[in-house]
Formats: structure tokens, C-alpha cells, sequence
């Protein structure tokens, strides 16, 4: 079974309340036994994607609130990148909240403190990635548009298999190239699966992982406004999210 599968065989479904898709961020909120949840997931779009006579990157924008929040959560199977967003945010909504499993953790200070001395293949860029090369005795990153010193995707193949630490950007489930990637790794190399897209489940853990990092919205509204305004995340991030770790038993 595939890991999109798994996530989706074990989701309860809920009332869909509100869908937004933003520049960087889509959020989806959804009712379930009367609480509000609020799920995130990176906004993807293809690399030449204008769409001024294209076909439509959402197939029926406009029409999704018309499904129930487990019907929306299916499109994270969708090979349009933007729908597959749209999919993964509303996994994030319906995935139940393990509160004894979180611990206040971001993610920089879990590579930092697991590749400490290692050599460390991080796939996506983030804005922390410059305070790690002072931590870890190497540090590859992989990006898809590289800038600096990054290395092009397709370079995963040579580095992915020579690192001690693979930490995996949770856009890749959106982008189906996760599991490519964990083909690559070390047996015995540790994997995080880091950022806001990253599905807290424990399913992920049955798939190699070992550590998730991740985000739980707690200010809906205020999220939803600046989702819809264009923000980051670390605007995002301002207005009533907590980014929270989990580890495997």
C-alpha cells in the first residue's frame, strides 16, 4: 500500500467547513464531532504553470466545498500538483491530534541536534539551512529550483545513499517523489519528514521514518486570513500555529 493510501484508509471523515488556497500555503477546515480543525499543506504549482489558456490546475475550483472532507482529502492521489496540495491539507485536518506525542520541537534544532558531527542530506531548502552547515560535518541540499550552493534534485542518487541524517521536506508526499527518495537511504541512516505539508501520523513511521516534524494550527482564523493574504510561513507562523515534533516507539 502506498503511504498516501495508508493515510487515507485510516481518516475519519468530517463536515468540509472552508477551503482556501493561497501564493505559498493552502488550509482546509473541517467539523468533526463539533471541533474545528484546521489542516496546512504547501501550495504546489507546476513549473510552467500560467494556465491563461492552459487546463485548469483545480479541476473544480469553485465546487470543492460541495465534497465531504474526506472526498477533498482524496485528492492527494491527484497528479496536478496544486490539487494534491488541496488533498494533503485536508489529510492534516482530519488526522487526530496526538497531544502525549508532540513535544516543542521545530525542526532546525531536531537536524541540529541529530546530525551533529554527521553527514546530512536535506531535500528542500529552508531558511534555517545556512545554521546548519555550523553544526554538521556535511550538508547537502537538494532542491527542485537550486539557489547558492544547493544541489539539483537529480542529484539525490549520489548523496541521499551517503548520508548518516535524510531529512525529507513533507511537499514531497504532495509531489509523489517521497518514496523514490526513502528508496535511496542507508538502512541504518535516521529519516525526519519536516514542515508544515508533514501528515503527524504514525503511519509515516511504518514507511522508515523515524522522526516528524511538523505543524498544528491553533488559531484558525487568524490562519485562514493570512493563508488567504498571500503569507509565509513564518508569517503563518505568527498568527497561531505551534510546530511540534513526533517520534517513533
Amino acid at each position: 500500500m502506498s503511504l498516501i493510501d495508508n493515510l487515507l484508509s485510516g481518516l475519519p471523515d468530517g463536515r468540509l467547513l472552508d477551503v482556501r488556497v493561497g501564493a505559498f500555503w493552502s488550509a482546509v477546515v473541517v467539523e468533526i464531532g463539533g471541533e474545528r480543525r484546521c489542516g496546512l499543506a504547501s501550495t504546489l504549482h507546476e513549473l510552467d504553470d500560467h494556465h491563461h489558456g492552459g487546463g485548469p490546475a483545480v479541476r473544480e475550483a469553485g465546487q470543492l466545498l460541495e465534497r465531504s472532507a474526506l472526498q477533498l482529502a482524496e485528492l492527494a492521489r491527484s497528479a496536478s500538483v496544486m490539487e494534491a496540495s488541496i488533498g494533503m491539507a485536508a489529510i492534516n485536518a482530519l488526522l487526530p491530534a496526538r497531544e502525549a506525542d508532540w513535544v516543542d520541537l521545530n525542526a532546525e534544532e531536531v537536524i541540529a541536534q541529530q546530525g551533529t558531527g554527521k553527514d546530512v542530506a536535506l531535500v528542500g531548502h529552508f531558511p534555517f539551512t545556512p545554521h546548519l552547515q555550523e553544526c554538521v560535518r556535511r550538508l547537502w541540499v537538494l532542491e527542485l529550483q537550486p539557489r547558492g550552493k544547493d544541489l539539483p534534485a537529480e542529484a539525490a542518487r549520489d548523496v541521499i545513499p551517503r548520508a548518516d541524517v535524510l531529512a525529507i521536506t513533507g511537499t514531497t508526499l504532495i509531489n509523489h517523489t517521497f518514496e523514490g527518495l526513502m528508496a535511496l537511504r542507508r538502512p541504518e541512516a535516521l529519516v525526519l519528514v519536516l514542515g508544515p505539508s508533514t501528515p503527524l501520523s504514525p503511519a509515516l513511521f511504518d514507511y522508515g521514518v523515524h522522526l516528524l516534524s511538523g505543524a498544528v494550527v491553533q488559531d484558525v482564523e487568524a490562519v485562514l486570513r493570512a493563508v488567504s493574504q498571500g503569507a509565509n510561513f513564518r508569517q503563518v507562523r505568527r498568527h497561531g500555529v505551534r510546530l511540534v515534533t513526533m517520534r517513533s516507539r
